[in-house]
């Protein structure tokens, strides 16, 4: 049988002194050692930035090259080699984003540019918002073309429209209503007569007709004029027995712009109307959709949509 272990001796620890409060004071801290949580160390900021060069940590951006900055014709080079946007070849050529890194990062945008440089290449003559246009509608350049000068020749009607006064022909029609007087409407196969009431935007108001559409009129006068001059007015034959159609849209209308006629007021002019009736007489007012022609207290009054063709009479 083991004997037993001896006891191992208790060594004394020396109390340590009390603060003012009862605790331990602290330990002076060694410099250099790591502060304390919830102190913030000091940042020695006389030191590079961070990011450039001298020393400091990140990457620089890399500097402009040197020289003048890349002309128009640089860029649309660099654009249509690369096919990408003239903006992103601006870019590369002032040292910025490469465009072979950008057609990486926007793949979708980048094949819709390839698509419309491919399109210039099989069409000559074809810009870049057009190509970029017919790819989006699935129209023929052709087609696409045509409707895109419609759309132009219907912003031009507009803007022609707005630039004539209307104060003449809007005179003419009122004397007429406020006289009540007795008027001949001459359509594309017949003649109409009956006393004018009212004027809307697209028609006309008639006192036992009722309500009739100004693309049905041909021309209108007083009755006493047409009686008097209507039967011996030259007709055109074809358009006599076969009225030419009005064109809802204004663009595709012989005769829709205004202006032309402000030049000739008071000179002669020869109409071809679309019913084939011929005219010769001096234009006596313009107004935005409609001429008077004629002399005074003999007017004719001619929409511009009922209008094939005029020139002015040597």
């Amino acid at each position: 049988m083991a004997p037993p272990a001896a006891p191992v001796p208790r060594v004394p620890v020396a109390p340590r002194p009390a603060g003012p409060t009862g605790t331990a004071p602290a330990a002076p801290r060694p410099v250099g050692d790591r502060p304390p949580s919830g102190e913030r160390p000091a940042f020695d900021r006389a030191g590079p930035p961070r990011g450039r060069s001298g020393g400091g940590g990140g990457f620089p951006r890399p500097a402009r090259p040197p020289g003048p900055p890349p002309t128009p014709e640089a860029i649309n080079a660099l654009a249509k080699r690369e096919r990408v946007p003239a903006r992103i070849a601006k870019g590369e050529l002032e040292g910025k984003m490469k465009c072979r890194i950008w057609k990486k990062l926007h793949a979708e945008e980048a094949k819709r540019f390839d698509l419309a440089y491919t399109l210039m290449e099989k069409t000559p003559g074809l810009e870049l918002a057009e190509a970029f246009g017919v790819n989006q509608s699935g129209l023929t350049v052709d087609e696409f073309r045509e409707r895109r000068a419609r759309l132009k020749k219907k912003e031009e009607v507009k803007v022609a429209r707005t630039a004539v006064a209307p104060e003449a022909i809007d005179g003419f029609l009122n004397e007429l209503m406020t006289s009540k007087t007795e008027l001949t409407l001459v359509l594309g196969e017949r003649t109409v007569v009956d006393v004018l009431t009212a004027v809307e935007p697209v028609a006309f108001q008639l006192e036992k007709t009722g309500r009739l559409e100004k693309l049905q009129v041909v021309a209108l006068c007083r009755r006493a004029l047409w009686d008097k001059q209507g039967p011996h007015f030259e007709r055109d034959a074809k358009l006599a027995q076969k009225p030419l159609p009005v064109a809802r849209q204004p663009a595709r209308r012989p005769v829709s712009d205004p202006r032309t006629f402000l030049e000739h007021n008071g000179k002669p002019l020869s109409f071809l109307l679309r019913n084939g009736l011929k005219l010769e007489l001096p234009l006596r007012a313009v107004g935005p959709f409609d001429v008077l022609l004629g002399e005074p207290g003999e007017e004719l009054f001619i929409p511009l949509h009922g209008v094939v063709k005029w020139e002015p009479k040597a």
